[in-house]
């Protein structure tokens, strides 16, 4: 059962990402969000690293809580979480943004669609009209971006 919490937190948090991106980080915590779009912030952080922060506080206190009595549910929900958090790192920080330079060559369709879509939301500077709030479901209008640029 603890398996399939994590994993349905897991799951749940693409959902959570999406309501978060579009009305928190691109609403009233753009202040925190523009330098990510707009690369106005000078050295290796951002303002943006602060959702960092922000995200891992609920997390922490949902698997301490949870480990005082059993580990119950309330630590594999945060475990979830912690999980999507660890994925976002490295796919948006890492293999999106290349903030540390790996995994630039790869051909898989999946990670470069997913590369496509935040180049997309990425071409608005502005906290509105963006598109493509999510992080790791890829609209298939995207893989079609994707395959269609990589015919030309």
């Amino acid at each position: 059962m603890n398996v399939l919490i994590t994993l349905l937190t897991f799951i749940l948090m693409e959902g959570a990402t999406w309501i978060i991106h579009k009305y928190v980080m691109h609403g009233f915590l753009w202040v925190l969000h523009r330098d990510h779009h707009d690369h106005s912030n000078e050295g290796i952080l951002e303002k943006n690293d602060y959702f960092f922060v922000i995200f891992s506080l609920p997390t922490i206190a949902l698997m301490y809580f949870g480990s005082l009595k059993d580990l119950n549910y309330l630590f594999f929900i945060g475990l979830g979480i912690m999980l999507y958090g660890m994925a976002y790192f490295f796919v948006h920080d890492i293999f999106i943004h290349q903030r540390i330079k790996i995994f630039s060559g790869t051909q898989n369709p999946y990670f470069l669609a997913l590369r496509r879509a935040h180049k997309q939301h990425h071409k608005h500077t502005g906290k509105e009209d963006g598109e493509c709030f999510g992080f790791l479901y890829v609209p298939f209008k995207y893989f079609r971006m994707y395959f269609n640029s990589a015919k030309k």
